[in-house]
Formats: structure tokens, C-alpha cells, sequence
């Protein structure tokens, strides 16, 4: 079989790739990268970083070439037959991940490396590529004798084939929900753009009317806008109760068995490597040290913002009241009231700024303060191999024309898509022959697609979300170190990852960068500063509210796991109402399964905690672990920020 995953070429021809030929050429690669670990260790007595390390990360590459479209295309044109595929790899490449971590020969191998004086000769990163290797080796389970190990691989992959189950039922139970309605009076108070939008995708279906979904631009408007308060609670519950056994489809696609052996199965593995709880273990490759700092910092941070939060939702309690005769709010009516409010007191319409951010000035304006800031220079190309026609592919170039970077631009929500923003890699920079590998990033988000003739209109929030993912992706294609194991964003603690996100945020509040992004879609007419002195006036709008739910969702995260008790089981929703408690404002109905369908909490644990308070906007992005797998490493997962 002429294998596409097998072929040598710069970029994945994704066009070419069908489910029935991932497991041969993931079996044929994974049995190379064996191969080659097993000659270089039969072949040396003194091993160097020449002989034995890129040798490895060559063999490493191609595999991680090889899955990392296929995870891509898992995520992003998701079906039964690649689904197959794709799950029938994932024991395959965590038992190769167990078995080289638990290779004793290759161990003793990179420790005679550092050991030796040649060590002293290597390049920082290659030094740092040793230390993070022979650390994982620990974390794999090196030191444990052979049953132990036997046990340590088998909670290595089931928890990889829980963690893809529970995206899957995330998925399914998304796409599951539709509702349609034949008279357009019934979404009164949807503005155009998601009227336009409700009725694009219910002929998508085949159905003369209007459709709401639970893809998040289509949540999003009815929870923000629509004036059908009985609506807007039944999308809620819909929304709110995805993948558990509180939504209609419970029996297909519930997550809380899969959530009570997931935390079960971290607590044995990290009781395994000598750690108190998973919590610890997690910490064991971040910068931050104690558990113990961390609750510490975020409850003190709780302390601190919890005041004005309870005063955000006065103020919004009593606009509801005085205004508009709602004494109650739910969670339900949050959103709702909230954009009314804005309105009210700042004038300020969220639709109406969207009609200056159309994605076809956007993008270009996204490039033209890139440019400035380093003198890039960004270039589309037209002719390329692509998973879906919505999709559009760049080269980044620097100064000197010295091609930098490519990737990949998915902008748009749609079946079969998992949801959020997230920036992955497609190559990383690797220099080999003195041929330096290109780094390639998938950029991947989830707005409204364009409807009819008129352009996909973005809110301020995502053009800002865009700015971040993008942020992440000059990481991964800007860098300069030649060594796969930590150039782009390998092998960057997750507690440090967001800094370049973070500082891309800040352009989307400058005036000159927001002159360069803006251009009514109708007019062409640019941002006008009275609009402009508004957002900025709203900037901090019920920003103590946000604080305390982006708190309790770390709270939560790092607590269901700090404080497992076999005993007891995940205590998931005690412990998630323990947190409420203590740290919100806003208390959902006892039938929201929050957790059930959140998958940074129960796919990327940790990840949540440390990097809250950078200003991460967690509950947007969804993280999704496990792709390529690094020889002597702790599963360098793909990294969907």
C-alpha cells in the first residue's frame, strides 16, 4: 500500500490520508524508532550525543510527523472510521513511550552522557534535552521493579484510551443537540449576524427554518441575546449537562465513569512513583514546587478578588431589578443581563464592535502588526493540501527572506470539530545534514463561519483569542534552536507557556494596532474612537466575576486531585461545591455537569491551576493531551492552547 504517512514530504498530504492507513504506518514506524534504539545501544560502548540521542530524536521525528496529522484530523474532521484508527493507536504509542522510559540500558546510556566530559561541551539546549530526559525516565517508572512496571504501563494506557473516550462523548453529545424552529419570532432579540447564521446552518441540515446548536458561536448568542428566557434556560440545561447523566443522551455518551478512572488511575500512578497524589507528580515538570504554594497563591488571590466580584453582581442583580423587573437572576440570565448592562451604562454593543472586526480585515491587520513588531513578513499560498476548503496556509519570512515558519489558519466552527482555540504543531525545528526542518504550526479556532456573502464577523474577545493562539505559534515557528526535544514549545514548563500568548493580547488594546485590525465590513470605515473609548472604558467590566470563575475552575482542578481519596472516589461535584463556597459568586443549578464536558480539567489536569492567574483564558481554549510520543520523555503531548 502506497502509505502517505510513510512518504518523506514537507508538509502532510492530508487530501491522501485515510483511516486504513494509520495503524500500518504507525506499527512500521514505531517498530524503526524500536530498531533504532536497539542498534545504537548494541553499536557503542561510549555513547555521545551523535551516536545515540539524534539518532533517536531523527526516529522520533518521524513518527511524530506521521501522527500529528492524524491526531489533527481526529480533532478536526472527526469520524467513525478515523476515530477507529486513531483509538487503536494510542495503546501502541504509550506502551513504546513506557518502554523507552523504562529502558534501563537507555537510562544508563544518558547518564554516562552527563556524567562525562563531553557533557560540559554541549550546547545549553542539548544539556537541557539530557537533564528533561533523564528526569522523565524517573517519571516513567525507571526505578520500580518489574511488576510495578508492568502496572505502570498498563495505567499508561488506559488512561490515554479514558482521556480520548472522554473527548469522544464531549464530541458526540455536542453534535447531538439541535433545535429548529419555523417561526423567527421565536429567537427575537438574536441580532442579523446570528439570525443569518441559525438559518445558514438549518439548511446545512436540510430543514427549511432556523437552527440553534451547542457549537459555542450559536450558544454564545442565544445565552447573550435571546429574549426567550425560557430559551435561553433549556439551551443552558442542553449546554450545561453535555456528556452526563443528566442530558438527554446519558446512556451514550456519559463521562462520569470515565472521570471517576481517570483520577483513580492518575492517584495510582502518581502513589506508584513515590508522590503523595497526582497533584504532585503534576508539579514534578513546572516551575511551580509545592502543592501547598499553590493553593496557597490562589486562595490569596480568591481573597483578594472575591470582594469586587460580589459587588460585579450586585450591581448586575440590581440593573436586572431595577430595569427590567428580574429579582431572580439564574445562571442562565448571567450572560443575557450582562450585555444589557454594558449597553446600558457604557453604550456599548458587542454586536456593533463586531462589524468593525470582519475576519478579512482582521487577519491581514493580525500580520501587519506582526510585521511591525519583527520585521516579518507573512505570505499566503493558494496551492496546498488541506483537510477542509475552509482552511488557508501561510510562510512566515524574516527580514533577511530566510523562510521562518509556516502554518495552517481553521478558523470556523462546524460538525465533527472539536470546539474552542488551540495552537498545535505540525513539524517542529530540527536541523539534521545542516538542512534545518521548518517549524509548522495548525492555528485552529472556532467563530462564526462568514454567512451568505458577508464576512465572518469577530467580536473584540476573539480577535483577541486569535492574537493569543497566534502568540503561541510565533513561539513554535520563531525559534532558533536547532534540537527537537526543546525548541518551539517543547519542552517549556506549562506554568511558563502563556508569556508570549499573553503579551500578543496587549495589541488588541492599542490604538495604532486597532487602526491596522478594524474596517467596517460594509464600509471599510475604521474603528471610530468614541467606539474605541468605550471599549476601554467597559475593559474591566465585571472583570471580578471572571477573576473568581477562572479561581474556582483552578481550585477545583488542582483539588480533585491533591485530595483523591481511594476510598472515597473523586468526590467530583462535593469538591466542586466545596470550592463554590468558598470562592464564587455565581452558584449554578444542581443539575449543570460542568465537569462532565470541561476538558481541561479532566484531560490536561494542572495545566488549569498554574496558569489561571497569568490571565489564561481558560474556559475559551480546550487542551487536549497526548500525540507525539518522545523516546525518553514524558509523552510530549500535542499542546492545544
Amino acid at each position: 500500500m502506497n502509505n502517505p504517512l510513510l512518504t518523506d514530504s514537507v508538509l502532510p498530504v492530508f487530501s491522501e490520508i485515510k483511516p486504513e492507513h494509520v495503524v500500518p504506518a504507525i506499527d512500521q514506524l514505531l517498530s524503526e524508532a524500536r530498531a533504532t534504539v536497539e542498534k545504537q545501544l548494541a553499536e557503542n560502548k561510549k555513547y555521545t550525543w551523535d551516536n545515540l540521542i539524534d539518532p533517536i530524536e531523527n526516529a522520533d521525528d518521524k513518527l511524530g510527523k506521521a501522527w500529528s496529522p492524524v491526531s489533527h484530523m481526529n480533532s478536526v474532521i472527526n469520524n467513525d472510521e478515523l476515530r477507529d484508527a486513531y483509538n487503536a493507536c494510542l495503546p501502541k504509542l504509550s506502551e513504546y513511550s513506557t518502554e523507552m522510559g523504562q529502558n534501563e540500558a537507555l537510562f544508563n546510556a544518558y547518564r554516562s552522557i552527563a556524567e562525562s566530559p563531553e557533557y560540559a561541551s554541549l550546547s545549553i539546549p542539548q544539556q537541557k534535552i539530557i537533564s528533561n530526559a533523564l528526569r522523565d525516565f524517573k517519571l516513567s517508572g525507571i526505578a520500580l521493579d518489574s511488576e510495578k512496571k508492568q502496572r505502570y504501563k498498563e495505567i499508561s494506557q488506559e488512561l490515554s484510551k479514558l482521556a480520548s473516550k472522554y473527548e469522544e462523548n464531549v464530541l458526540d453529545a455536542t453534535n447531538a443537540w439541535k433545535k429548529l424552529f419555523t417561526d423567527v419570532q421565536d429567537l427575537a432579540g438574536l441580532p442579523a449576524s446570528a439570525i443569518a447564521q441559525a438559518k445558514q446552518t438549518a439548511e446545512h441540515e436540510g430543514h427549511t427554518g432556523w437552527m440553534i446548536t451547542l457549537q459555542f458561536p450559536s450558544y454564545h448568542a442565544v445565552m447573550t441575546y435571546a429574549d426567550n428566557r425560557d430559551l435561553r434556560r433549556e439551551h443552558y440545561e442542553a449546554f450545561s449537562t453535555r456528556a452526563s447523566e443528566q442530558s438527554p443522551n446519558a446512556n451514550q455518551w456519559d463521562n462520569s465513569e470515565n472521570m471517576e478512572q481517570i483520577l483513580a488511575l492518575r492517584y495510582e500512578k502518581a502513589q506508584l512513583l513515590g508522590f503523595n497524589n497526582y497533584a504532585e507528580l503534576s508539579l514534578a515538570t513546572k516551575m511551580a514546587e509545592k502543592t501547598d504554594d499553590v493553593i496557597r497563591f490562589l486562595e490569596d488571590l480568591a481573597e483578594k478578588s472575591l470582594p469586587q466580584a460580589k459587588r460585579d453582581l450586585a450591581d448586575l442583580q440590581a440593573f436586572a431589578d431595577e430595569v427590567h423587573g428580574i429579582k431572580d437572576l439564574k445562571s442562565w440570565d448571567i450572560g443575557y443581563y450582562s450585555e444589557k448592562m454594558r449597553q446600558h451604562y457604557y453604550q456599548l454593543s458587542q454586536e456593533e464592535v463586531k462589524t468593525y472586526f470582519p475576519d478579512t480585515r482582521v487577519i491581514p491587520g493580525l500580520f501587519a502588526v506582526v510585521e511591525k513588531l519583527y520585521g516579518l513578513q507573512i505570505s499566503e499560498i493558494d496551492s496546498f493540501d488541506t483537510w477542509h476548503p475552509d482552511v488557508r496556509f501561510f510562510q512566515i519570512h524574516d527580514k533577511d527572506n530566510q523562510l521562518r515558519g509556516q502554518f495552517y489558519l481553521d478558523l470556523y466552527a462546524r460538525p465533527k470539530k472539536r470546539g474552542g482555540a488551540w495552537m498545535d504543531d505540525c513539524r517542529g525545528r530540527k536541523k539534521f545534514d545542516n538542512i534545518v526542518q521548518t517549524p509548522v504550526a495548525y492555528l485552529t479556532c472556532n467563530f462564526t463561519p462568514p454567512t451568505g456573502k458577508d464576512p465572518a464577523l469577530l467580536t473584540h474577545d476573539e480577535v483577541t483569542t486569535l492574537f493569543h493562539e497566534f502568540g503561541h505559534g510565533l513561539q513554535h515557528m520563531l525559534t532558533k534552536i536547532d534540537y527537537l526535544g526543546v525548541s518551539g514549545i517543547s519542552g517549556v514548563e506549562w506554568d511558563a507557556v502563556e508569556l508570549p500568548s499573553q503579551f500578543m493580547e496587549n495589541w488588541c488594546w492599542e490604538k495604532e494596532s486597532l487602526q491596522m485590525l478594524s474596517g467596517h465590513y460594509q464600509t471599510g470605515e475604521k474603528l471610530p474612537d468614541s467606539l474605541f473609548d468605550k471599549m476601554l472604558a467597559a475593559k474591566n467590566f465585571q472583570s471580578g466575576m471572571m477573576m473568581v470563575r477562572q479561581l474556582e475552575f483552578s481550585l477545583f482542578d488542582f483539588k480533585i486531585h491533591m485530595n483523591y481519596d481511594p476510598a472515597k472516589g473523586g468526590r467530583i461535584y462535593e469538591t466542586l461545591e466545596e470550592v463554590r463556597n468558598q470562592v464564587a459568586v455565581v452558584h449554578p443549578p444542581k443539575f449543570n455537569r460542568f465537569a462532565h464536558s470541561f476538558g481541561h480539567i479532566l484531560l490536561e489536569a494542572m495545566v488549569l491551576a498554574i496558569t489561571v492567574t497569568s490571565g489564561l483564558r481558560c474556559y475559551r481554549a480546550m487542551l487536549f493531551p497526548y500525540s507525539r510520543t518522545k523516546a525518553y520523555s514524558t509523552r510530549k503531548p500535542e499542546r492545544r492552547f
